[in-house]
């Protein structure tokens, strides 16, 4: 099969969240299956235009109709990727080659990524590769089914579009101007791009494309749902019969507490006790707390923000130091309101809470082998990543249900049985301590049974294999075959 991946980032290439893990990730184990030929096409940004691993070609040059403009596009082949798939990048100086910092935040995001979305298209006819499936990916790629069906549908006749939803919260608005000035869309189009008066990228995509993914089974049924839909639910209840939810992996190999180079001991789900332990030692003289294996070390690796749970931990901290023999690690950057409070909290319990306000990518890895339980208390999840990588490492999940977190940690039992981690239903703080308790009672209490719990976790496969097997069926029912 004939597959085009387009997005908006990648690892190692560039990246802001998961998706960049994703698209890492997904189109490496989409191109280990037979038969299979698989394309990425990504910005070129300066960030990799710059950076001397990425080795490249020119491959194409052409210029793309966007309104009334005329951008040149600059096809560039990845040339030192060794996994089988085939990695080209969009050069433009004007949209991405020039301009530092981040990948998202300029004024002009609209017409940066309408132009890449229509250049992904022009590329594939330049490459004489017409894909039997496209799958691109949240806003920044949603005008693609658009352009497809308005303007280059006989160009790829038997071509059919998945639109994956990564995070519903962020749909590419625009004025209702962007429609005729960037566009230039045939008029028939107007309402499928309208939305309260405005250009909605994401409405149009759902409704265009052949098939709507989202990132767990869970979250495609929340989107149903105000709630959590940011006010597209009406349209994705309407479009219900071609969403589906695909949960996300992580990768196996880098995540892996047998070789990951950033770990004082390495260990696998047969010698976890050991490794673990002195992981777990090695973990707490790094961060300046107290060196006890019998005291429960709780941690988050985060981004410190209020939907990720923030507010909940805040609320029940101090109660938990106080009350229970536990020890409290958290790394991520965010808000400051959360920053501080963390870092006031670890001045204040120095034996029992250590703040990290940092992005550190080995002390992530050291955590999730040193930690005894992680916590993931998001309001919404679409799928997470964080909580796989802690069973990886054999760190016990306490989760909000919701989204991913739901679909990939059933809850156990008192006795540690039946699931692969503690959650809560309500959002709420009281509930979000009550799991915390459970967790810690079952590791203070029953050790084997904490420690067969940690055991499942470990063996569990969370590679790409089986969410690729997914997205694999899915192309098939796109193309009836």
């Amino acid at each position: 099969m004939k597959i085009a991946i387009l997005a908006s980032e990648g690892s190692p290439y560039a990246k802001s969240g998961g998706l960049g893990d994703v698209m890492e990730a997904l189109p490496a184990a989409l191109a280990r299956i037979p038969g299979n030929e698989v394309v990425l096409i990504l910005p070129y940004y300066k960030k990799i235009k710059e950076n001397p691993k990425f080795e490249t070609e020119l491959v194409a040059q052409f210029h793309v109709a966007l309104g009334w403009r005329q951008q040149y596009a600059g096809i560039l082949r990845h040339t030192n990727r060794t996994d089988g798939v085939q990695v080209y990048f969009i050069d433009s100086l004007y949209y991405f080659g020039a301009r530092e910092g981040a990948i998202y935040g300029d004024l002009d995001d609209g017409e940066r990524f309408a132009y890449f979305s229509k250049a992904c298209l022009d590329t594939l006819v330049n490459l004489n590769f017409i894909p039997d499936v496209i799958q691109c990916n949240d806003w920044q790629t949603a005008l693609v089914p658009t352009f497809l069906q308005a303007q280059y549908r006989p160009l790829f006749p038997g071509t059919k579009c998945m639109y994956t939803i990564h995070n519903v919260e962020y749909q590419g608005w625009a004025q209702s101007s962007f429609f005729d000035d960037v566009l230039a869309l045939p008029w028939e189009y107007r309402g499928t791009l309208d939305m309260s008066g405005a250009v909605n990228v994401t409405k149009a995509a759902i409704e265009t494309a052949d098939l709507v993914t989202t990132v767990s089974e869970t979250y495609a049924r929340e989107l149903m749902y105000p709630y959590y839909a940011h006010g597209l639910d009406g349209i994705l209840s309407a479009a219900s019969w071609k969403l589906t939810g695909i949960t996300n992996g992580i990768d196996t190999d880098v995540f892996n507490p047998e070789t990951d180079p950033a770990l004082p001991a390495h260990y696998n789900a047969d010698n976890f006790v050991i490794g673990k332990a002195k992981c777990k030692a090695a973990l707490q003289e790094e961060v300046g707390l107290p060196i006890n294996p019998d005291t429960p070390l709780m941690v988050m690796v985060t981004r410190l923000a209020g939907h990720k749970g923030l507010d909940l931990l805040v609320h029940i901290a101090r109660r938990l130091v106080w009350e229970e023999d536990c020890q409290l690690l958290i790394l991520g950057t965010g808000e400051p309101q959360y920053e501080h409070f963390f870092t006031e909290l670890a001045n204040e319990f120095p034996d029992r809470v250590a703040a990290k306000i940092t992005f550190n990518l080995g002390l992530a890895s050291r955590i999730y082998a040193g930690g005894d339980i992680y916590l993931m208390p998001s309001k919404s999840e679409p799928c997470g990543l964080s909580q796989m990588n802690a069973m990886r490492y054999g760190t016990v999940p306490v989760v909000h249900c919701t989204g991913g977190l739901k679909d990939t940690v059933p809850p156990a039992d008192e006795n540690g049985q039946g699931g692969l981690g503690f959650n809560f239903q309500s959002y709420n703080a009281d509930d979000f301590d009550g799991a915390i308790r459970r967790c810690l009672n079952l590791y203070h209490n029953n050790r084997e049974g904490f420690r067969a719990l940690q055991r499942a976790g470990m063996e569990q496969d969370f590679s790409w294999n089986v969410p690729a097997g997914r997205y694999m069926e899915q192309f098939h029912r796109m193309l009836g075959w």
